[in-house]
């Protein structure tokens, strides 16, 4: 399995409202529950009306569209990393999942990837 490396860093934010995030920037997940109003996009982009935000994120994604009948793929990737202490924040698209980690911890889970049969590209 491909894992694609993105060099964008990534904030992780909770926002009054989305009416100052960019939908047209090249990343933005959200997420709405009662309680709160979600972001995930690159900080450089972070809306001035989010009220908690934590910066420092670096992501990677599952190459290719994933079919939903596939069982697993992230539970094992979350299970490596977290054997190796690395934290993980997971966001799923209809295609694919995207993984982030903190920054200081990138490079140790794209390695621990590589040593477990996945390809980084």
């Amino acid at each position: 399995m491909e894992i694609k490396k993105m060099i964008q860093e990534f904030s992780v934010c909770k926002v009054q409202d989305y009416s100052q995030v960019s939908f047209t920037d090249e990343y933005v997940f959200i997420g709405k529950t009662q309680e709160e109003n979600s972001l995930v996009c690159i900080t450089e982009h972070v809306p001035e009306n989010t009220t908690d935000r934590d910066d420092g994120w670096k992501a990677f994604r599952i190459q290719g569209v994933l079919d939903f009948s596939l069982i697993g793929i992230l539970s094992k990737i979350s299970t490596l990393l977290a054997e190796n202490k690395i934290g993980i924040f997971a966001v799923s698209t209809y295609n694919t999942d995207y993984i982030l980690t903190k920054a200081e911890n990138y490079e140790k889970a794209l390695a621990v990837l590589a040593g477990n049969g996945y390809q980084i590209v």
